[in-house]
């Protein structure tokens, strides 16, 4: 047996004998007769055992070209595109595929691409051959080589639709059933290339939990199908990350649509009674008191709105500050509501408020689900059941002080705070919260980032804003900021990307 031979016999791989041979002898000619066949072979054998890699987990961008096993998730459409300077369009298609160490996305280019979405099945197991690097979505695969292995297995489930927990970065081709838990209103933007943009959110819960939906461009104008409560679907989403929560997105591929079916969503709130200060947290309970939507003016000119409702579990009550669109929800006295990512903070008279901002999402639910807050002892008399005014509100407590805290004229106590709270609104800012940075106007700022460091200068096409903040903004990158402002600049507590 030959050097080459027993270098190949020690080497687990799956590259044929005849086409390892042939590389030896192609090294053995690149190095000029400094190195012989068993060296040759020995850095060969190198070269390979370097591409192999345990799992999927292990694949890191920087990688040279690396050999992996991988089941098939889900396969994307196949899309063209124009080539600087070619004729011929190129053609793209991206399959994740999975082993029981994690998830990536691989691209298969041009004729390669047009062969996959022809032969390739969810389900089916590929030995893929290809160079990682960054991707949008985290870590991707450019193949150079794939096949199916129909001998391998991997033991990973697919799945036809997925829950919310089941979610992970990166996920394509998602479709998630659940309950309508808000919706916003559609919002528009510029992009780097000058046109338009269009984007609305609602957020969505199931047995599992909740979600943000973001809706771009043309689907946007599907959040005003949809009235809270109702189950709907989500076709074709992908997965993205945003400020370390992930969002589930809707391009031009997907859509939502309703669905004639129940989907239960238990929220897991917090009791009232334990709340601390600067907690952001989901608490719910029964409407106990309610006042009128007031308006304010901004300092930019601009009008904010703010409405709050005083709500009550089994272990104590808190108002809650509903800013911006938030104080348009249709609420009522005896109502069963949710409030997610509230943020608390001090009150009126030293009393601990929760504020809703442009992170919450407001839910008037049809009845408590059970074991959620405000459904403990007191439940035996409707307890957190959404409740007709006939039988009063009673079933949140004491009935004779949730009757007064209910009373029109009854509690001047309510009405002087609501009237406080307003008197903060005009001198504070909406989609924040009163007293916030010592009074300051909260504003939100959506433009592209023309001049970086400090200040970073914003710009939306028709204004200019100064801006503070600690993050590092590339020039281009389009941003949304948030924040009180300060002689004129905004210093921003939040700031996103703006991507699709």
């Amino acid at each position: 047996m030959g050097a080459i031979e027993e270098v190949y016999d020690d080497l687990d791989t799956d590259v044929p004998f005849e086409e390892f041979e042939a590389a030896v002898n192609d090294k053995v000619e690149q190095m000029g007769g400094l190195a012989d066949d068993e060296t040759a072979a020995m850095l060969i054998a190198h070269e390979l055992r370097d591409e192999e890699v345990e799992g999927i987990a292990d694949i890191e961008p920087g990688m040279d070209d690396v050999k992996f096993l991988g089941k098939v998730m889900s396969v994307g459409e196949l899309r063209t595109f124009e080539r600087d300077g070619e004729d011929e369009d190129g053609r793209v298609v991206n399959v994740e595929v999975a082993d029981e160490t994690g998830r990536i996305r691989i691209s298969m280019w041009d004729a390669m691409a047009e062969d996959v979405v022809e032969k390739l099945e969810v389900g089916q197991v590929l030995r893929i051959a290809g160079r990682p690097k960054d991707g949008y979505n985290g870590v991707e695969v450019n193949v150079d080589k794939v096949e199916p292995d129909s001998e391998a297995e991997i033991d990973v489930q697919t799945q036809d639709s997925y829950r919310v927990e089941d979610l992970s970065l990166g996920l394509s081709d998602v479709n998630l059933k659940g309950r309508v838990l808000s919706t916003d209103s559609v919002r528009t933007f510029s992009r780097d290339d000058g046109s338009e943009g269009r984007v609305a959110n609602l957020t969505l819960g199931d047995p599992t939990g909740r979600i943000r939906v973001t809706l771009w461009d043309e689907k946007a104008d599907l959040t005003e199908e949809f009235d809270a409560d109702v189950t709907v679907e989500v076709v074709d989403g992908y997965v993205r990350e945003r400020d370390g929560s992930l969002e589930l997105h809707v391009g031009n591929r997907g859509t939502v649509a309703e669905l004639d079916e129940d989907v239960e969503y238990v929220p897991e709130t917090a009791d009232i009674g334990s709340l601390e200060l600067d907690q952001t947290v989901d608490i719910a309970g029964g409407v106990i008191e309610t006042d009128p939507k007031r308006t304010f003016d901004r300092d930019d000119g601009s009008e904010g709105q703010v409405r709050n409702v005083r709500v009550k579990d089994d272990t104590g009550d808190i108002r809650v500050a509903m800013w911006g669109e938030k104080a348009d929800a249709d609420i009522d006295l005896a109502d069963y509501v949710v409030f997610t990512d509230v943020e608390i903070q001090d009150g009126w008279q030293e009393d601990l408020e929760a504020s809703a901002g442009w992170r919450s999402t407001v839910s008037v639910m049809d009845e408590a689900p059970e074991g959620a807050a405000g459904t403990g002892a007191d439940a035996e008399s409707g307890g957190g059941a959404q409740q007709s005014q006939s039988r009063g509100l009673d079933a949140f407590g004491d009935g004779s002080s949730s009757a007064d805290a209910g009373s029109s004229d009854g509690d001047e106590a309510g009405t002087n705070a609501g009237d406080t709270e307003a008197d903060a609104a005009t001198a504070g800012a909406d989609d924040g919260t009163a007293g916030d940075a010592g009074g300051a106007t909260v504003e939100e700022f959506t433009g592209t980032v023309v001049q970086s460091g400090s200040p970073v200068v914003l710009d939306d096409g028709t204004e200019t804003r100064s801006v503070e903040t600690t993050e590092s903004l590339q020039l281009g990158a389009e941003v949304t900021v948030r924040g009180p402002v300060r002689e004129g600049r905004i210093d921003a507590t939040e700031v996103e990307s703006v991507t699709r």
